[in-house]
């Protein structure tokens, strides 16, 4: 079973969800993509995370393919560009990839990382799209703590951020994790299972994956996973892959198991400037 977690307004989303990076980029891989999301929805991943960056709109174009006939099953989120996060700005592509996705709401809509327009003129933006009914909730991606104390009073609005989470990216543990936690917003971790492989080689991973008796892609899953309050949205586009992803949410890593990864790759002592990709 999936573990859930809830948005400070009550919303629960599964722990586990569906990236979408790199999708949409070939024609003809865009059924096996949709149906990959689609397997993912049967296994109960029901978040599915998009931007329109990805492939220029071409994974919103998946998403849509992948939610037809089923959109009240899944938990939409999709990302703004900077550059097209000013109040006008952020209202036309909304409208864009709700186009591409062929729905009318977008459930949870972010930031995708800090650009050049101020974060009170995109919170405003995010405002009137919520009044609009085009978004229900809206947050952030790849911004640290003081960028989101510059949200002011808006802060217990924003329902997310989004940031590069793994083994091998674990500075957030230091101080983003426990901010967002007293104030009840769950944190996305993508790329949580690196990027690469050279993350799933480790012989930490290994040891610990052949003590569950499950994959290295698992184990680092269910290492962000471990203490709650992370969305972790893994990207997979094979069936195979896609049920190991499901599975994760059922492993409860030893003290030992954490003590080896931690081993392998230490926590934080000081704050670590933001990672991202």
């Amino acid at each position: 079973m999936i573990p859930r977690i809830a948005f400070a307004d009550g919303t629960a989303v599964p722990a586990l969800g569906q990236g979408t990076w790199y999708m949409g980029e070939k024609a003809a891989d865009r059924k096996r993509e949709a149906d990959a999301l689609r397997l993912g929805l049967d296994l109960g991943m029901t978040l599915i995370d998009t931007a329109e960056m990805y492939a220029e709109g071409g994974a919103e174009e998946v998403v849509g393919d992948a939610i037809a006939g089923r959109r009240d099953e899944a938990f939409i989120v999709s990302k703004v560009y900077p550059h097209n996060a000013s109040r006008r700005g952020v209202a036309s592509a909304c409208e864009r990839s709700l186009a591409r996705m062929r729905t009318e709401t977008i459930d949870l809509y972010l930031l995708h990382w800090r650009g050049g327009v101020p974060l009170a003129e995109t919170v405003a933006g995010f405002e009137a799209l919520k009044r609009a009914g085009k978004i229900r909730r809206w947050g952030v991606s790849n911004l640290d703590v003081d960028d989101l104390e510059e949200l002011g009073d808006a802060l217990p609005d924003c329902a997310t951020d989004q940031v590069l989470y793994s083994l091998e990216h674990r500075g957030v543990e230091f101080d983003l994790l426990p901010f967002c936690a007293q104030r009840r917003m769950p944190v996305m971790a993508y790329s949580p299972v690196g990027q690469g492989g050279r993350m799933l080689k480790n012989p930490a991973v290994l040891a610990v994956a052949t003590r569950q008796h499950r994959s290295p892609a698992q184990i680092a899953l269910a290492f962000t996973l471990r203490a709650g309050g992370v969305i972790a949205i893994p990207k997979a586009s094979d069936p195979k892959h896609v049920r190991e992803n499901a599975a994760a949410g059922e492993i409860l890593l030893s003290p030992a198991d954490l003590a080896e990864l931690d081993a392998g790759f230490p926590p934080p002592k000081r704050k670590r400037s933001l990672a991202m990709l």
